[in-house]
């Protein structure tokens, strides 16, 4: 057990809390405190910076930059906003029948993508389709930040905790998809029967309305024909190389299939414009979100070698008496409350050294794997329950604020939070019965 006494523990323990603090304050950007925390650690002689560079998980950084430089190409080409446009033809512009296929278009997107760019890209259609409806757009937007985070939890690379979870525990695309896709489709299922009972029989609109969404040239949207391909054949690429070839690693099969995605983009321009076509890509990485990653690595590290963590390891062991069944339970649920108060990226970050440790008390690596299902369900599904739980809720609620829509915190918890505690009892229910 560490000694919680010596400067090592409180330091760490202390940097640790005044991270998460100024994250939750907003008060700060995330990326600021994040790399501020990590600059103390070393400073305070917690880890040399050769230490701290090898706490960096640049799998992780490589996977989400690759992933966006893939989706900053292929949204130029107009094929997001023609799959919306389709969806909601398909159902022949029923405002029900919208909500539910909206919501699916965007949970398929944020699996094949992640959610919070698929948010980014569904709200200003969905602006568009519920203007000639003549409905409210909050139903709608709501449906969808629920359905992005169900979404991104079916793969490894829908939701940044199963990316951190992935790399930290060397599961697959296949084994994210196999474990996880049965409990999300039903997980989803519930939750359009819940927002149709909620808003989707209450919603009408007027037959000249429906015939104007109807109206709509769905083609219209695909601006750049070339650009489309090439970005089918990235992104389908990318998606069977991750089924088929996860020996590469997922970071070099994203950043391939980014790297074909710019080289296909430029070969029809000539060379002197070459350079402004790749720097255009590169400038809608997310830049703050992958430096808060390298920050929150490098306190994490700090945390793991103070002990910290192998002291909440054990703590957890004695809480569930080393029982598999309730400790994947115990993270389940603790990390789908705390991923809804909290932002699920740093605290899933946190939690992964924690629960290595418990391999020791659970029977191995190899028997933990009920529990890696159990915090990447907790913590995905349970940033549904506030506005702040995931970053794809406060991306979508900064769209609606702009549009004029009101998107308030007490608002969207009272109906959001009911709806998360029933997507975890059912991944509960799942769970012990595939695994136990």
């Amino acid at each position: 057990m560490p000694d919680t006494s010596s400067f090592v523990f409180v330091a760490a323990s202390a940097i640790l809390v005044f991270c998460y603090v100024l994250i939750i304050s907003e008060r700060v950007n995330r990326a600021v405190a994040a790399l501020v925390g990590a600059c103390l650690v070393v400073l305070l002689g917690i880890l040399s910076q050769d230490e701290a560079i090898r706490a960096v998980d640049f799998n992780t950084l490589g996977l989400l930059a690759g992933m966006m430089i893939v989706v900053a190409i292929a949204r130029k080409s107009g094929l997001f906003g023609y799959c919306a446009i389709r969806a909601a033809q398909l159902v022949k512009a029923s405002p029900a029948g919208i909500l539910a296929a909206l919501a699916l278009v965007t949970a398929l997107l944020s699996a094949a993508l992640n959610n919070v760019t698929t948010v980014l890209l569904i709200a200003p259609v969905t602006f568009i389709v519920c203007r000639e409806l003549r409905v409210a757009v909050y139903p709608y937007l709501f449906a969808e930040i629920v359905a992005s985070n169900i979404g991104g939890t079916a793969t490894l690379i829908g939701d940044p905790p199963n990316i951190l979870i992935g790399s930290a525990t060397g599961l697959s695309f296949n084994d994210f998809l196999l474990a996880l896709g049965p409990v999300v489709l039903l997980i989803m299922a519930a939750q359009l029967l819940v927002c149709h009972l909620i808003w989707g029989i209450k919603l009408k609109s007027a037959p000249a309305d429906r015939a104007r969404v109807m109206a709509l040239e769905a083609k219209a949207s695909i601006v750049d024909p070339y650009l489309l391909i090439c970005s089918l054949v990235a992104i389908g690429g990318s998606l069977l190389a991750f089924v088929l070839a996860g020996w590469l690693g997922s970071a070099t099969i994203a950043l391939a299939a980014a790297a074909l995605l710019m080289l296909l983009e430029n070969l029809r321009h000539p060379i002197h414009r070459h350079g402004e076509n790749v720097a255009s890509a590169l400038n809608e990485v997310e830049w703050t979100t992958l430096f808060f990653f390298v920050g929150l690595f490098v306190v994490v590290g700090g945390v793991e070698r103070a002990g910290l963590l192998e002291l909440a390891a054990h703590r957890l062991a004695l809480a569930t008496h080393g029982s598999l069944p309730v400790s994947a339970g115990a993270v389940l649920w603790v990390s789908a409350i705390l991923s809804a108060i909290l932002d699920n990226i740093p605290f899933v970050a946190t939690m992964i050294p924690v629960v290595k440790t418990l391999g020791t008390t659970l029977g191995g690596a190899d028997a933990l794997r009920p529990v890696w299902w159990a915090l990447a369900l907790g913590a995905c599904l349970g940033g549904n329950g506030t506005l702040i739980g995931a970053s794809a809720n406060l991306a979508m609620a900064g769209i609606a604020e702009k549009n004029g829509v009101k998107f308030g915190f007490v608002k969207f918890t009272l109906l959001a939070f009911p709806m998360m505690l029933m997507s975890i009892a059912i991944a509960h229910l799942y769970l012990w019965w595939r695994y136990f």
